[in-house]
């Protein structure tokens, strides 16, 4: 083995945060731009010019979701479980409005037709805005605990409601999702794009950075008054995963304990507000590249944020907090979490080296002119 079991959990829970922020940076980008096209683009050589701004790689982004996807259930499959038993329904949702977006960009512009064009828009939208909300909206959930109860036999039962998921706190989370990616597409927008495009762009993703940096505000100060979760005694972190071996209470305000035991761990909510403002300077300043940089740090800090008031529990049980799944007792075995992680020494780096391969490659303006010179090879 090349580290013990201990270490494996913990470098398991880091490797999900970095394909997590992998997503949101990427992917995340692409639904934002979605989101943003019907309002930054008024014409269809304007939508087309926003949507050819991702053209190259909406698809390879997706790779980001998909090993996310791929690592949770090899890594913590009792949290893969419990998480596609719970949130059924949702996750459908997001999976059908998924559906949505591949058809959308290969055959918007097949038919020179206004109506099919408007139509497959609205695809673009629901396809991108539904998942960017949902995942917003299953965190909340998460950070409030989730309904299910596990028996002797390790067989998860949920035991909530769809619409139950629709709290008001989850919806604000979810809100502050679709907010932040938003804003990330703005400057990306704005960077990638010339004249009126541009200049939209920049102005709703600053309205959406606003929004986030006061959503998040308020989302702290709510988190700071719920009840969270805190280990009282569990097995050894070495030995066998058991979730059920544990002793787990709930108080007011002890998602922040770890805040309080790392004071410096304080630089994740600190570079989500700090970054999230200099962005929207950047953007005021014409300083989109500067502005891009700022909110891919600022997505960084926001996802750090949660995980480390989370640490080290993945999906609290509100039914019975000792049954709650934590990073020490979801995971697969040693030997499991040992041949992933030589998979991911080896697959990871590939994956960002060719993200960043072609990110360089096909880095330019797209321009009205060029989807008018280019009508058959844009999308």
């Amino acid at each position: 083995m090349i580290f013990d079991y201990e270490t494996l959990k913990f470098i398991w829970w880091l490797l999900i945060g970095v394909l997590l922020i992998g997503f949101a940076i990427t992917d995340g980008m692409d639904m934002g731009v979605a989101i943003l096209l019907r309002l930054v683009g008024k014409t269809d050589i304007e939508r087309r010019t926003v949507i050819n701004t991702i053209g190259a790689h909406w698809d390879g982004n997706q790779v980001w979701f998909i090993t996310a996807g791929g690592a949770l259930f090899a890594a913590w499959p009792m949290v893969y479980a419990a998480a596609f038993s719970g949130f059924y329904f949702a996750m459908m949702l997001v999976l059908f409005a998924l559906f949505l977006r591949p058809l959308a960009f290969d055959y918007r512009s097949k038919l020179e037709s206004a109506k099919w064009r408007d139509n497959w828009d609205w695809a673009l939208l629901v396809g991108s805005i539904v998942p960017a909300l949902v995942f917003g909206v299953a965190f909340g959930n998460v950070l409030q605990g989730v309904p299910f109860n596990i028996d002797n036999f390790m067989r998860i039962t949920y035991q909530g409601s769809f619409f139950g998921l629709l709290n008001p706190f989850a919806l604000v989370a979810g809100v502050i999702s679709v907010a932040m990616l938003v804003g990330h597409a703005g400057m990306w927008l704005q960077l990638r794009t010339d004249a009126e495009v541009a200049q939209r762009s920049a102005q709703f993703g600053r309205y959406a950075l606003i929004l986030f940096i006061i959503l998040f505000a308020a989302a702290g100060f709510w988190v700071a008054n719920m009840d969270g979760y805190q280990v009282v005694s569990m097995s050894d972190t070495q030995s066998y995963a058991n979730p059920l071996a544990k002793v787990v209470t709930t108080s007011s305000g002890a998602w922040l304990d770890n805040y309080s035991k790392m004071p410096l761990t304080m630089i994740f909510p600190a570079l989500a507000f700090v970054m999230a403002t200099m962005a929207v300077i950047f953007s005021v300043i014409n300083k989109p590249a500067l502005g891009l940089a700022s909110t891919s740090l600022m997505l960084v800090g926001v996802i750090m944020t949660a995980g480390t008031a989370m640490f080290p529990f993945v999906m609290p049980s509100s039914n019975n907090p000792n049954i709650s799944l934590t990073m020490w007792d979801a995971v697969s075995s040693h030997m499991t979490l040992n041949v992933m992680f030589i998979a991911a020494i080896i697959f990871v780096p590939i994956i960002l080296i060719y993200t960043t391969w072609c990110y360089v490659k096909m880095w330019r303006k797209v321009t009205k002119d060029e989807i008018e010179n280019n009508t058959h090879g844009s999308y």
